[in-house]
């Protein structure tokens, strides 16, 4: 079947749909949750887009309880199951084009969610579409499932699964990791130090958007003492400016280079620049302590550095740091291999803590054998046979994915090897090229999978 040339029909529409829900603001807001809403409005627009699209076009929808919206198409107890998300991480930064303005320049759209992940759910799903009008989805059904809560741990899926008792699929993949296909997630799991500290002349930080992005903006407020003034004036090369001043306090900010939590090392965590600042400028023993505790961003100042064959190397990436009338808050987003027990990671970073440590929720590890599984192997072959690509190899990552949700499931794409995308970052995009080559991969691994027995 030469899905390739099937799927050049779609790509005009499928351009077309993917700037319009590009063009719905699908951040988290509390401020507008309702029954209706429980994500807030802007992840209720785009489902209810993406409800009255695949209506028109013939699929079965479930609205799960407006957690995320289930597309389903075919027959059978054979199960195929895609898993991609529609909510987006809030924007910080400069861009060069407007965040939400899935604007195209050389063959590349620009706009928060482009890569992660509307575009992936969008070549998803027309290469549903494909399938469906080709008649080509025979002895199996397949599920398309759009989740609006990804970003802030994927209560979306959990939801779909352990409440809405959703039944798992006999194989699943998620469109939201990169190609060839990776086979091995590491382990997430977020915490925070939270407490009262006495931290004056500081009287506030809000440092930070999410736990698994690296900081990008720190605005801290002090008393007008002249000091920390002083102190930043005689730093050459740092990244400030002076935000406001009275006779009462200053306001400072910070800027650093966002990156995705997995990959502290890509990113200028401003958070931790501020900190540093802080702590020596007033002597904080505190926040000198946190600073050295997470300079490192693998643990090794904490003696909390893991490395395993398979999954690589502990994470920790301080993600948000507040003050807030005579409370502070450091949250870091922790990743580890298959060899490590993050419960007790937390006792002992607990014994040594001046405040308590909460710990939420584990995103467990993934892991498939590459070598054994004819499942892997399948969607490897669906990758070479699309591309002729046999230099880049199936992978394990530090980013988790839907697959720690869906049983039987693993990313395989969007993200082409050697390609930017810019994912959690500023000017987010995706190449043209790799959303329409998308399409053909995910018809052919759809059906190879369906027929997969």
């Amino acid at each position: 079947m030469d899905y390739k040339k099937l799927s050049k029909d779609y790509f005009e529409e499928a351009t077309k749909t993917l700037q319009e829900t590009i063009r719905i603001d699908s951040v988290y807001d509390e401020g507008s949750i309702t029954k209706e809403a429980p994500y807030g409005k802007g992840v209720a627009e785009v489902f209810k887009y993406m409800k009255a699209l695949a209506l028109k076009e013939g699929f079965e929808v479930d609205m799960c309880d407006n957690r995320a919206i289930e597309i389903s198409f075919g027959e059978g107890e054979h199960t195929i199951g895609i898993f991609a998300h529609l909510d987006v991480v809030p924007v910080s930064g400069e861009w060069k084009y407007p965040a939400f303005g899935a604007e195209i320049h050389d063959n590349v759209m620009y706009g928060r969610g482009t890569s992660d992940d509307k575009g992936p759910a969008i070549a998803a799903f027309y290469a549903l579409k494909l399938l469906k009008d080709q008649g080509l989805v025979k002895g199996y059904k397949v599920k398309l499932v759009l989740g609006g809560d990804e970003e802030r741990g994927s209560s979306c899926l959990q939801y779909y699964f352990n409440v809405l008792k959703k039944p798992q699929p006999t194989y699943g993949f998620t469109p939201d990791g990169d190609f060839p296909l990776i086979y091995g997630e590491k382990g997430i799991r977020d915490y925070k130090y939270e407490g009262k500290l006495d931290l004056d002349p500081i009287l506030s930080i809000e440092a930070g958007v999410a736990p698994n992005s690296v900081i990008d903006d720190a605005v801290v407020t002090v008393k007008n003492d002249g000091l920390l003034k002083k102190y930043l004036a005689g730093i050459k090369g740092l990244n400030y400016k002076l935000v406001k001043e009275d006779n009462e306090s200053v306001t400072f900010e910070f800027f650093g280079k966002a990156a995705h939590g997995s990959t502290p090392e890509k990113g200028i965590n401003s958070g931790m620049i501020m900190l540093n600042c802080l702590a020596e400028c007033y002597n904080n023993a505190d926040l000198k302590k946190f600073y050295h505790d997470y300079e490192d961003a693998y643990g090794r100042n904490i003696n909390q550095y893991y490395e395993s064959k398979y999954l690589g190397f502990t994470t920790y990436n301080v993600g948000m740091i507040n003050y807030k009338e005579g409370v502070f808050s450091f949250v870091v987003n922790f990743r580890f291999p298959e060899t490590v027990d993050s419960d007790e990671v937390f006792a002992t970073l607990a014994k040594d803590s001046k405040l308590p440590l909460i710990a939420d929720e584990l995103a467990p590890v993934v892991y498939f054998d590459p070598d054994n599984s004819p499942f892997i192997k399948a969607l490897a072959e669906v990758y070479v046979r699309g591309t002729g690509d046999t230099i880049n190899k199936p992978l394990t990552i530090g980013g988790g994915t839907y697959a720690k949700e869906a049983k039987n499931t693993v990313a395989f794409g969007s993200h082409f090897p050697g390609k930017e995308d810019n994912i959690h970052s500023p000017n987010e995009k995706i190449d043209m090229e790799d959303f329409y080559g998308s399409i053909p991969l995910y018809a052919d691994a759809i059906n190879t999978l369906g027929n997969l027995k």
